[in-house]
């Protein structure tokens, strides 16, 4: 199992010190949430709430995942980046091929891209992006962008994107992995065909069931190996052996603030990284043996 510190709604301010004691303690990757702007007014309801209200108030910080993973990766030797979940589709492919890419390089490779398809429309209309297509556009921007990480000379012709031939330079040297997010049994297609997929926040048994049906999703696709993450955050998970159980059901990776089990949500910056340190000491250690 491997475990990834949510930033959802951390000041700008914390992530630098978070991050660094975080690649000290053995944590796998941080994620990265998305969103451009926060609109006051909304037709759109919020998805993965019951009234559809929104999970964050309007002085939720969302820094570029971009930037930040550059920064981070500064003063970090081994912290992955992974975003969870970025809307390519409310954006110009190339240009983010153009950041993940150059993400990329400077962090070593250790960032992955976790996409979604969008859900607020009126972000898109904000930012010039054609709500109703985004699924179809997802999908050819992925294939773009895959084409643009490579060296030498590149085209792609698509239905929404056409590239001549062209080079985007510096590449990554290595894939940047793709997660998909999203509980349709077309998200679940997509999710097939890349490295892995991003859920969100589950009792360990229906977590389990997700994994599950990923597996089934795989399967059907043709899909070899074991390579796959499954990201979660676990609701009732704070035992090693509950953390066991998730990875034995298909669980690769854990979201989590440590400091909810401990302090709670308003903790001070210092007992956020006391409870890194005491969750590494109660959980990760004890399940690496």
């Amino acid at each position: 199992m491997r475990f990834s510190i949510s930033t959802a709604f951390l000041p700008t301010d914390q992530l630098v010190p978070i991050a660094r004691v975080a690649d000290e303690l053995g944590y796998d990757s941080l994620a990265v949430p998305d969103h451009v702007v926060d609109l006051e007014t909304l037709r759109t309801p919020y998805p993965y709430t019951p009234d559809g209200a929104r999970r964050w108030g309007p002085d939720a910080e969302w820094p570029d995942p971009w930037v930040l993973a550059g920064a981070l990766s500064a003063v970090t030797s081994r912290l992955r980046f992974v975003t969870t979940v970025y809307v390519p589709a409310v954006r110009n492919p190339f240009q983010v091929a153009k950041s993940v890419g150059t993400a990329a390089v400077l962090s070593g490779n250790r960032v992955a891209l976790g996409v979604g398809i969008g859900w607020c429309e009126e972000e898109f209309e904000l930012l010039g992006q054609e709500f109703r297509t985004r699924g179809k556009r997802t999908d050819e921007g992925l294939a773009l962008m895959q084409e643009l990480w490579q060296p030498g000379w590149r085209e792609f012709h698509g239905e929404f994107y056409d590239a001549p031939r062209l080079v985007m330079e510096p590449t990554p040297t290595a894939p940047v992995p793709i997660y998909v997010g999203g509980l349709s049994e077309v998200a679940f297609a997509r999710a097939a065909r890349h490295e892995g997929w991003i859920g969100d926040m589950y009792p360990l048994e229906e977590a389990i069931g997700w994994a599950t049906r990923l597996a089934e999703a795989r399967s059907a696709a043709g899909a070899d190996g074991d390579d796959f993450s499954v990201f979660v955050a676990l609701t009732d998970a704070f035992l090693p052996e509950h953390f066991d159980r998730a990875e034995r059901g298909g669980v690769t990776d854990c979201m989590t603030m440590p400091w909810m089990y401990y302090s709670g949500r308003d903790a001070t910056l210092d007992q956020k990284l006391e409870a890194l340190e005491r969750f590494a000491e109660d959980v990760i250690t004890p399940l690496a043996g």
